[in-house]
């Protein structure tokens, strides 16, 4: 599917290729700059659910949701940008 791996190998799973040699397989490519651009969506995600409304999606139709996803993420801007000044 060419997806590319993001998240780094870990160092046991590292070792258990290395131990089986050439059956162990290709290491995983790792990007460091694609991961930390899916940590701050991922972190934003969260924070996004932390609302209760967005994460339980009490909203019935596409559009209050919308407008619940809109206000909370002006609620979030809000916060870091008063974190910022102060």
């Amino acid at each position: 599917r060419s997806i590319k791996a993001v998240i780094p190998e870990k160092k046991d799973q590292a070792a258990n290729r290395k131990r089986k040699g050439r059956r162990g397989g290709r290491p995983t490519c790792h990007d460091g700059d694609l991961y930390k651009e899916r940590n701050t969506v991922e972190r934003l995600i969260n924070k996004l659910k932390a609302w209760r409304g967005i994460a339980t999606r009490y909203d019935k139709t596409p559009e209050s949701y919308l407008a619940g996803l809109h206000l909370r993420a002006s609620m979030i801007w809000i916060n870091d940008l008063l974190k910022a000044t102060g």
